[in-house]
């Protein structure tokens, strides 16, 4: 009785180096239950940090914090479970998970990976509907076509219109698609085309993630639609470093296609004469580094250099915007009206550079100007690794990621879903 009632001092505790580390082992031990015992969720701040360990015990964090992300959504998403030849029968070509157009795939594995999915479609408040549109890789120049679209999503909502009643009581408005091409959800790559045949009307009614959009009114997005990036493959952060105390060679850099007579075989200007402009002006200048042809070593390019043109091409949109913000190249964006994502977790006029079309004579002047004036400000905004994480999909999904911030835009359309309107009744 007298050891427990024995003053313990710190200079016992050094004298007894044993005691003092199993009093400590102990204390671990005692948190850990107690954590265990009440359920403690860990914050999920902890993240970017969790990332970078390999140990045993970060792991788990990492698993913890990776179910909070989602779990801070009070929404449930139910995923059609549909045969193979509308998803992953075009799979079998390598390019439809990691071209620009891959988001579709990228949203669909990251719901089924994550604590929104439910298999019970009675507590879904959305349904996806998983059909990939832009994997046929089968034309001449290996672009994909999209010819196929409109009928395989009408044949997809045949089938869960006839085999599911919850298409047919909500009329389809808590139902989710992804139109990740050129001109969204009018499902073609030319412009004009695309407003003419414009929105299926077996669309009409449901949600549409898509890449296309634009300030002004456009037929194209004239349906409820929640506006995404375009899918690149993620990068290393760790190999990467900050804009600013990076030495970057290259001043101004595009590679892409740039046509040398800009009407093209189908007899439209393409990317309305801006990318033609851009060569004949900059092609021969020593501060642009001006590329037509294909290389696949371009994102090394892009983390050598200070600006990186980002123009229009069909559309106005293009996965430069995204390459050159994760490698923290500021974006020179040369597409006029154009709409840009998640606007409230990339603050994009603080990372980048607008230029009308019909100002490309006037670039070189613009990027001096920055140059000698906010230069480093704009690059300590842009290397904010939050705005990187907001643009990238993962497959498990990440705070603050690209599937992360689709999520949120959809619990800002929770009285589409047929579900929590019957429950408000």
């Amino acid at each position: 009785m007298k050891l427990f009632r024995r003053k313990i001092t710190a200079k016992v505790f050094f004298r007894r180096p044993v005691l003092f580390v199993f009093l400590l082992y102990f204390l671990f031990l005692f948190t850990s239950s107690l954590f265990s015992f009440i359920n403690l969720k860990l914050p999920t701040t902890t993240s970017s940090a969790v990332f970078s360990s390999t140990t045993a015990f970060s792991r788990v964090v990492l698993e913890q914090t990776t179910a909070a992300t989602t779990n801070t959504f009070s929404l449930k998403v139910y995923v059609y479970n549909l045969p193979s030849k509308y998803n992953t029968d075009w799979l079998s070509n390598p390019r439809c998970s990691n071209h620009l157009f891959a988001s579709e795939v990228a949203i669909h594995n990251a719901i089924l990976n994550s604590s929104v999915h439910t298999t019970d479609p009675s507590e879904a408040d959305f349904f996806f509907v998983p059909v990939y549109v832009s994997c046929n890789f089968s034309t001449v120049n290996g672009f994909p076509s999209i010819s196929h679209a409109r009928p395989l999503i009408r044949s997809a909502i045949n089938l869960i219109s006839t085999q599911f009643p919850f298409w047919n009581r909500s009329d389809g408005s808590d139902h989710v698609f992804v139109a990740s091409h050129d001109f969204g959800s009018c499902f073609h790559a030319m412009e004009d085309i695309a407003i003419s045949d414009g929105i299926p009307d077996f669309l009409n009614n449901s949600v549409l993630l898509q890449t296309f959009g634009m300030k002004g009114p456009h037929v194209c997005q004239d349906v409820e639609h929640v506006l995404i990036p375009p899918f690149v493959t993620p990068v290393d952060d760790v190999s990467l470093s900050s804009p600013e105390n990076n030495r970057r060679d290259i001043f101004a850099f595009f590679r892409g296609k740039m046509e040398v007579h800009p009407k093209n075989i189908s007899g439209r200007f393409y990317s309305k004469k801006v990318r033609t402009e851009i060569l004949r002006r900059y092609e021969t200048n020593p501060k642009f580094y001006i590329k037509r042809k294909r290389y696949d070593g371009f994102r090394s390019e892009i983390a050598r250099s200070v600006f990186c043109l980002c123009p229009r091409g069909w559309a106005p949109w293009s996965p430069r915007l995204v390459e050159s913000v994760i490698l923290g190249c500021i974006p020179v964006i040369i597409a006029d009206g154009i709409r840009l994502p998640f606007p409230i977790a990339v603050p994009w006029e603080n990372i980048s550079i607008t230029i009308e079309e019909n100002k490309v004579r006037e670039i070189e002047r613009v990027l001096d100007h920055v140059a000698v004036t906010n230069l480093s400000t704009i690059q300590k905004n842009l290397w904010d690794p939050n705005i990187r994480n907001a643009l990238v999909y993962n497959r498990q999904i990440r705070e603050g990621d690209a599937t992360w911030q689709i999520l949120r835009a959809l619990m800002a359309k929770l009285d589409r879903s047929w579900r929590r309107r019957i429950d408000n009744q």
